[in-house]
């Protein structure tokens, strides 16, 4: 009996149950999404490095899993508790039948046995399909052949979902057992005409709260844009998270206090159609969810900042990669190697034989390793010196060096600049195709593209900064820096190249580097893996071997070994951000609903007397309409405004990775996946709360 009344009562609140129903599909299907990556991953043909990238991103993703079932767990039983407060009538009219709090505590056992095994059987149904898509996704992220791809079920990921869930329905049944139990006859059969108590707040003084909060997130506002660059640690962003929380909550009380003042202040504006009961009604929410609010606002603000952040890193670079790796390999090493030096606090004593090959170029000593040099076409060999007197500080002046030691402390300004004759930099910037320069004899160039440091020299170079060379001064050609780079990397770094004209007197012992950039002399992709070994898993190179026996100090990195790497690193901040924001955007987005519900079930005697009075259904649909999309909105715009500034916070602190031009188009695609999920939410929760207070 007990089963076809829970059989019953799922099909009769069927409605009543969508919008939990719909966050527990969710929740199935995107658990399994991201824990079932490793079904596909030995079908995608890649090297074997991005192989591990992918092994660390599955179990990066694992781990973080179990953080994701904390905040289901906890979503899942405030759903489930919201639930059963909208049914303490029922369940009141149950035990006046004689049905006692075991039967009922049986009831909801079943029901939510029933929601529990259906929603899973969905949520994993949805999830298998979208994890081929998923699959894909991935093997275009990671430039994967996938003619290997087939249809894949992962066992391990659908195990591992049955049982986090499982879980949580255990910590669900507990809840409800416990809830029951403190129930009492009389408050069940009453609780349709208890309503929250709302206390009714100072108007001047929620003003002045609001304007302190208002100063309070201006400050912060300020801090993470135009002062980021004092926020250089954590003791000291921390205040500024803190502040931001406090200040946030502190909107939301304000504004349940002046907000229906404001509003009553416009006559036509209050007095039109239903906005008094609208307004009452947003004002007494607010009110008594002030907390809630928040939380659900800072939660939105962490999904936004963390998608878009993570979109922004992708794209920028994917495009700083394109720019930056024009060549298929720079191998360099040490020039003019001391007998020994001092790093990290350790003195490192280089050998006779190491000392004197650092004085041969790395061709040379690639040629005494035996290596073939045919296997290289394009090959560009230069020189970089370095001049203790031409450091950071004197190439800024004075009056820029105090800007900047106060600005940031801890730059070594006594780091020697590189050196570069302009015709051997020619070379390199023709071979990457980039951008060549001249030089008159006493000029000198100042190559730049970081950033804040590039911002630094400008104001050097417009003050016409000169350097001394081997007692020779030359000015700068130009009053800013210019695009460029001697070194393949994975995004714009270079703090600062100089380079100077041909006849400058750079002696060989102030030699720093040598440098060889170079293509592979290769047709096929076979050929070019044959060439790509030599230079990776320096550890099991042959060649490696040979260096490390003749005690050849040469380093280098390939464009290969650099995508594969910047892939890797971006793929995975990409699908972390992703996993956790679309997480706590549902999250956010069920409380929301389940509150709005609530309050629509608590309130559905205030649509009786609205009918009685004389309003159609038209008036109350619009009315609900308003006000559940008021409800909605507010969160999202604070946390819009908020992801405004917390966006340029996280693209400044990854400066040499990500840059704002690529955050429209990242931004478009968050505002996208926003507006689907949380456009759902609130459909399901409009059509849900019409439902709850139409008339029987």
């Amino acid at each position: 009996m007990l089963f076809k009344l829970s059989m019953k009562n799922v099909k009769k609140s069927f409605k009543d149950y969508a919008i939990y129903f719909i966050t527990l599909v969710l929740g199935v299907a995107i658990f399994y999404l991201f824990n079932s990556l490793d079904s596909q991953e030995a079908m995608l043909k890649v090297s074997a490095s991005t192989k591990e990238i992918i092994k660390l991103m599955i179990e990066m993703l694992s781990m973080l899993s179990i953080f994701v079932a904390v905040i289901l767990g906890l979503l899942i039983v405030y759903a489930n508790n919201f639930l059963i407060k909208r049914r303490k009538k029922e369940f009141g009219i149950y035990m006046t039948l004689g049905m006692g709090r075991r039967q009922i505590s049986k009831i909801i056992l079943l029901e939510t046995i029933l929601i529990g095994v259906i929603s899973l059987i969905i949520g994993l149904v949805v999830g298998i399909f979208g994890s081929q898509f998923m699959s894909i996704f991935v093997g275009k992220l990671f430039q994967a052949d996938m003619s290997d791809f087939e249809f894949a079920f992962s066992q391990s990921a659908c195990i591992k979902t049955c049982i986090y869930f499982a879980i949580m329905y255990v910590a669900v049944i507990f809840f409800n057992a416990i809830t029951i139990s403190r129930y009492k006859l009389i408050n069940l059969l009453t609780a349709i005409r208890k309503n929250e108590e709302v206390k009714i707040k100072n108007p001047i003084l929620c003003i002045v709260v609001f304007l302190i909060a208002a100063i309070i997130l201006g400050y912060c506002y300020y801090k993470v844009t135009l002062g980021i660059n004092t926020l250089n640690s954590a003791d000291k962003i921390f205040p500024i998270i803190l502040m931001g929380i406090i200040s946030t909550v502190l909107v939301f009380w304000s504004l349940s206090g002046f907000i229906l003042k404001l509003v009553q202040m416009r006559k036509k504006t209050y007095l039109n159609g239903t906005n008094i009961f609208v307004l009452r009604q947003i004002n007494n929410k607010i009110n008594t969810t002030v907390i809630s609010m928040s939380v659900i606002c800072l939660m939105l603000f962490v999904t936004i900042t963390i998608l878009s952040t993570a979109l922004s890193l992708r794209n920028s670079m994917e495009t700083a990669l394109q720019e930056m790796t024009s060549a298929d390999i720079n191998l360099y090493k040490t020039a003019n190697l001391p007998e020994s030096i001092i790093r990290y606090g350790k003195e490192v004593v280089y050998s006779e034989e190491a000392r004197a090959d650092s004085k041969r170029s790395v061709g040379e000593s690639m040629i005494e390793a035996g290596f073939d040099m045919n296997k290289f076409k394009d090959k560009v060999e230069i020189s970089i010196y370095a001049i203790n007197e031409v450091n950071i500080a004197s190439s800024l002046g004075e009056e820029v060096l105090a800007e900047a030691k106060s600005k940031y402390p801890m730059m070594l300004y006594d780091t020697a600049e590189p050196l570069i004759k302009v015709s051997e930099y020619n070379k390199v910037a023709k071979l990457y195709g980039i951008e060549e320069y001249s030089l008159s004899e006493n000029e000198y160039i100042m190559l730049c593209d970081f950033g804040q440091v590039e911002e630094l020299r400008n104001k050097a170079l417009a003050l016409g900064v000169k350097v001394n060379i081997n007692g020779k001064e030359y000015e700068p050609k130009y009053r800013d820096c210019k695009a460029g780079f001697v070194q393949m990397n994975v995004s714009q770094v270079n703090t600062g190249i100089i380079l100077v004209p041909d006849s400058c007197d750079l002696k060989d012992e102030q030699r720093e580097q040598w440098l060889l950039v170079a293509n592979y002399n290769a047709k096929t992709e076979e050929e070019i893996e044959e060439i790509e070994q030599n230079f990776t898993s320096a550890s099991d190179s042959e060649l490696f071997k040979t260096f490390k026996e003749r005690h050849i100090l040469i380093d280098g990195m390939t464009k290969i070994s650099l995508i594969e790497s910047s892939l890797g690193l971006t793929t995975i901040i990409l699908f972390i951000g992703i996993y956790l924001g679309i997480i706590f955007l549902i999250a956010s987005s069920a409380i929301l609903a389940l509150k709005q519900l609530t309050e629509s079930s608590d309130n559905r005697q205030r649509y009786v007397i609205l009918r009685k009075i004389g309003c159609d259904e038209k008036m109350i649909n619009n009315a609900l309409f308003k006000q559940i999309g008021i409800f909605f909105m507010m969160p999202l715009l604070l946390a819009i405004i908020h992801s405004i500034f917390g966006i340029q916070f996280g693209v400044g602190v990854m400066e040499a990775l990500a840059t704002k031009d690529e955050l429209i188009p990242s931004a478009i695609v968050t505002v996208i996946l926003i507006g689907i999920v949380y456009g759902m939410y609130f459909l399901a929760t409009y059509y849900g709360s019409k439902n709850i207070i139409k008339e029987d």
